[in-house]
């Protein structure tokens, strides 16, 4: 019979196996989205057995390595000023929640191969409910139309996030200016019909014309 202590011992092992397999998978798959469980395995000091010891798939490693880069975002976010006029804490919260997104853009390329639009959507709940609460202010306050779901307006707001990755994974954007388009757009999503548009640092810095080959 196995002692109580031999029993914790492979307990904190196997800990320690995830742990470093999470970490593996994050930084693999945040340099390269289609790496491979045998480089992850590798990267985590682990065989491939150990591996599918703790993750039964692809999938469910993709996840956990997602699940900690939101959990790591989220901490980030906290540290958002939500306050004062709704226009300005979404765009503080557009250049903060961009520069995770920038940061995880091949993670996220990732997600989206392995994971179901529902368990992605999921996994962003936390950043949704902050959008979510910063939307029903600004609607409240008359800054934000009313004739839009709120559900939707967070929506295309992490919609046009997202889209902005893949801008510039096509070469049509650079990291430098996303933050600007991304604020200038959602911002104009959200302004009520007929309600003049804040001025954003894009329209004082446009995007350089891309020179035609």
């Amino acid at each position: 019979m196995a002692s109580k202590n031999s029993t914790v011992s492979k307990r904190a092992d196997a800990l320690r196996s995830i742990e470093a397999i999470v970490q593996a998978a994050s930084e693999c798959l945040g340099r390269n989205p289609e790496a491979s469980l045998s480089e992850i395995a590798r990267a985590a000091g682990v065989g491939r057995v150990t591996l599918y010891g703790h993750f039964a798939s692809r999938a469910e490693v993709v996840d956990a390595a997602m699940s900690r880069a939101l959990d790591r975002g989220n901490e980030v976010l906290d540290t958002v000023d939500m306050a004062g006029d709704p226009r300005l804490a979404l765009a503080r919260y557009i250049e903060a929640g961009w520069q995770l997104v920038d940061q995880a853009r091949a993670l996220l390329a990732a997600a989206q191969r392995e994971l179901s639009a529902g368990r992605i959507l999921e996994l962003h709940a936390g950043p949704a409910a902050r959008v979510e609460a910063l939307v029903a202010r600004g609607r409240a306050e008359g800054a934000f139309r009313t004739d839009l779901p709120t559900a939707w307006m967070v929506n295309v707001l992490h919609a046009v996030m997202h889209s902005a990755a893949e801008e510039i994974r096509a070469g049509r954007l650079t990291s430098d200016h996303a933050a600007d388009h991304i604020t200038a757009t959602v911002l104009a999503a959200f302004t009520p019909p007929g309600t003049p548009l804040p001025e954003t640092d894009a329209d004082a810095h446009p995007q350089p014309a891309r020179k035609k080959p």
